[in-house]
């Protein structure tokens, strides 16, 4: 966040960003869900104002009252303390409230928290919270992006809409990184609080701060492309059980899945749906819009394999840990699959309450991601940042990058 931006200033302007980016959509595009992992927007605009309106106006508002009595049950997401909700499978089916009426939900929570924020003297623990919503916010925007992407990439008409952001950008060339080996601190370093500094805001999966002993290891300086990828596929990859993991060969088969989300092949050309409409595949950006499987069994093609997220991590922040000379990972325009489980660290606690429901109860089955994406809002990414997804998803801006 911006630190000298007043609450108010930096309130306003995330949720002016939320719809932002949904400028270009026709109401219909507001209310399909094609899979279980997309929300239709509708509901993230929807669900974002809910998190204001239960977590700061209703239990510290004087004298608000709620919008609509059954809007916690449409736009609660899996908070069990908060009470029942929709099923994530049906939110799709959700033609009220209509499109109309979730703006008019978002203009009604904005001007009382517009007031609430000017008029109030918030204390440390207020504050720390309404920081966590502006952060929880701009993850959704990350999903509308990604969601929109598929919604409208699983349209016939693979239509071009306008989104701010440029999707595929091409890479400088960057030499290897070599981290030496050593024992190195992973985790966010706090010794602040949000309420202090908004810029000394994480989520409580990135606390722990802790050790790690790390052997000598080399990571690529710029991420898979294209063009490297398409030699993968080219290769019969998709069709050799011998480079994939067990579940991922299942999950090959079982899906038939012959190449990277979004991508088709025509008259023996490959081409991807982007938010331009279907274009040329571009062979000099980073390949993205891959499964942790699809990135696990390419390192292991090349002969090579996925860092550990405490290897990119010290790659990425430790200019005393980096051999070589040269600068430290250029990160931010794919999430990275690494090969980490996401675990917690060494004495996470899950916090009391609903905000205790936002990350710890994950913890099962999942990959750890690190970096950003082109999709990420400007100041939502930092180093310790523990994006994490199961390993099958790819839906979201991923990418490969080597290790050795």
């Amino acid at each position: 966040m911006i630190a000298e931006q007043t609450f108010t200033e930096q309130y306003l302007r995330v949720r002016a960003h939320s719809e932002t980016i949904c400028k270009g959509l026709e109401t219909e595009d507001y209310v399909v869900q094609p899979v279980v992992d997309v929300s239709p927007p509708k509901w993230h605009l929807g669900h974002t104002t809910w998190f204001w309106e239960t977590f700061i106006l209703v239990p510290n508002a004087h004298g608000y009252r709620t919008f609509h009595d059954d809007f916690s049950y449409v736009f609660n997401s899996y908070y069990e303390t908060v009470g029942k909700r929709v099923l994530r499978t049906d939110r799709g089916n959700l033609s009220r409230p209509t499109v109309s009426g979730v703006y008019a939900y978002r203009a009604y929570v904005d001007e009382h928290m517009s007031h609430f924020l000017n008029t109030t003297n918030l204390p440390p623990d207020l504050q720390t919270l309404i920081v966590l919503g502006l952060n929880h916010e701009q993850q959704h925007q990350e999903l509308l992006i990604t969601d929109i992407k598929y919604i409208l990439g699983n349209n016939p008409l693979l239509p071009a809409i306008e989104m701010p952001i440029f999707e595929h950008q091409v890479q400088t060339l960057n030499p290897s990184i070599v981290v030496r080996e050593g024992v190195y601190w992973v985790g966010y370093p706090s010794s602040s609080s949000p309420a202090d500094n908004p810029e000394s805001f994480c989520f409580d999966n990135e606390l722990g701060r802790h050790k790690v002993y790390l052997n000598e290891t080399t990571l690529a300086g710029n991420l898979v492309t294209n063009g490297e990828y398409l030699e993968f596929i080219k290769a019969g990859a998709y069709q050799n059980f011998r480079h994939w993991l067990s579940d991922g060969w299942a999950w090959v088969n079982i899906n038939t899945i012959k190449s990277p989300l979004y991508w088709h092949q025509i008259d023996g050309e490959w081409w991807n749906y982007t938010f331009g409409g279907l274009q040329p595949v571009d062979l000099a950006a980073p390949v993205c819009h891959i499964s942790y499987y699809e990135a696990d069994a390419y390192a292991r093609w090349r002969g090579m394999r996925l860092p550990t997220e405490f290897e990119w991590e010290v790659a990425a922040v430790d200019s005393a840990a980096v051999d070589s000379g040269a600068d430290q990972l250029n990160w931010g325009s794919r999430w990275e699959w690494t090969n980490s489980a996401y675990l917690p660290y060494p004495g996470f606690i899950t916090a009391e309450g609903a905000v205790g429901e936002y990350n710890g109860k994950f913890m099962s089955g999942q990959m750890v991601l690190r970096g950003a994406s082109v999709a990420t809002p400007e100041g939502h990414s930092r180093s310790t940042y523990r994006n994490f997804f199961q390993p099958d998803k790819r839906w979201q801006y991923t990418g490969i990058r080597l290790a050795k």
